[in-house]
């Protein structure tokens, strides 16, 4: 049965506000990285990264048993049940004086929050298929964007009239109310009679169906590749403006100016999109990226950082074609897992964050004073994304002779 393919504004609203608590949990912490530091007595402050790196540690891990429970008993339920384990972690988080119990409660978090995260993309699919799922998806990641343009201004401002542990208070207090919502407004998606028998083999019989969609798992290794080489920016932000460049004050703001270029970014897909296809405009962005990021590593080989201005132009180029491809990869890898939506979205999830985790904290122990690493760390996986795509565009062309 087709698909609605009209537009629905609360849907598409709740769904980016799903998203949008994992994002504040993320972004709005980042100014506060040096006091936590302090306050937990942590040495080194490449450490600092994995207070960022980890809660994606725990997306990763925590889609795989939320991801099918939800093709069992519903999207709606496993949501609130992982929101009950995130203002668990948050509870641990703010009452710690051990950094261990903190990577531990942010762990947590992660896991709580990758069932609203993951279920909003399976319930973008339970209501669309095709290019205009993509389109969708790119109106909520666009929707999404906003947070990291004003979280980080927004914590600076709770860290100088409170302290730290109030952006976990907050974020909290933001969550209960987007669950509110999505309690009285959003209607089960997943209709009983397409839901899958709950039972032991569920996960291993959804993984072997995952793993017969080649295309699908190859999106989501690009995937993979862009969000690790992303996340490392997002764990080494703070460190490269406030202590290479020495701009504390300015870090929000830059932050959202690029978070700007990456929503730009999403709302040009969500136009273009259904016109010229989602692998078409996928496929050029990652070329783009790929170019961007070895132009940088060609022109500053030295190491020598360039002007603020040089970088924050680099950056917003990068993060612009990264604004195409989030939406794209995730339709694409998507878009054959209809009658597996919640366990596809899980799996798909698991793979990109598992991989992504340790790239992040690889190429984010080189950025001490330099930021070239973090480009050679995008180059890397951009060429490996478009060698990925090179392959799958002609296999296509096999496939039409």
């Amino acid at each position: 049965m087709q698909k609605p393919q009209h537009f629905k504004f609360e849907f598409v609203a709740l769904m980016a506000s799903l998203m949008s608590i994992v994002a504040l949990s993320i972004d709005a912490l980042l100014p506060a990285l040096p006091d936590i530091a302090n306050s937990l007595s942590i040495a080194n402050p490449s450490d600092n990264q994995l207070l960022i790196t980890m809660i994606f540690l725990g997306l990763g891990f925590g889609q795989l048993v939320f991801g099918p429970l939800s093709d069992s008993f519903g999207r709606k339920p496993i949501v609130f049940f992982g929101f009950v384990l995130f203002i668990i972690a948050s509870i641990i988080c703010v009452t710690t004086k051990s950094f261990e119990v903190m990577i531990v409660g942010r762990i947590l978090q992660g896991i709580g929050l990758s069932s609203p995260r993951s279920l909003s993309l399976s319930m973008i699919r339970d209501e669309f298929s095709g290019d205009y799922m993509a389109k969708i998806i790119s109106i909520v990641v666009m929707f999404f964007i906003l947070v990291p343009v004003v979280a980080p201004t927004l914590g600076q401002f709770l860290l100088h009239i409170y302290n730290w542990q109030s952006i976990f208070y907050f974020n909290l207090i933001f969550g209960v109310l987007i669950m509110i919502w999505f309690w009285f407004r959003q209607p089960e998606t997943l209709k009983k009679e397409n839901r899958i028998k709950f039972s032991s083999h569920l996960f291993i019989d959804g993984t072997k169906e995952f793993f017969k969609y080649k295309e699908a798992v190859a999106f989501t290794f690009i995937s993979g590749f862009i969000t690790g080489s992303f996340m490392v920016y997002l764990s080494t932000s703070q460190q490269i403006f406030q202590e290479q460049y020495n701009l504390a004050d300015m870090f929000p703001y830059i932050f959202a100016s690029l978070a700007i270029s990456v929503g730009l970014a999403t709302f040009l897909n969500s136009q273009l999109v259904v016109k010229y296809g989602m692998f078409k405009i996928a496929y050029l962005s990652c070329m783009a990226y790929a170019i961007i990021s070895l132009l940088y590593v060609f022109m500053f080989w030295s190491g020598s950082n360039p002007s603020i201005t040089i970088l924050i132009i680099f950056f917003a180029l990068q993060f612009f074609a990264v604004g195409f491809l989030f939406g794209n990869l995730r339709a694409l890898a998507m878009q054959p897992l209809g009658h597996i939506a919640g366990i596809g979205a899980a799996i798909n999830g698991f793979i990109s964050t598992v991989m992504a985790v340790p790239i992040a904290n690889y190429i984010g122990s080189f950025v001490i004073d330099s930021v070239l690493p973090l480009f050679i760390g995008f180059s890397i996986f951009g060429v490996s994304s478009l060698i990925v795509f090179i392959v799958l565009k002609r296999k296509r062309k096999l496939a039409l002779t």
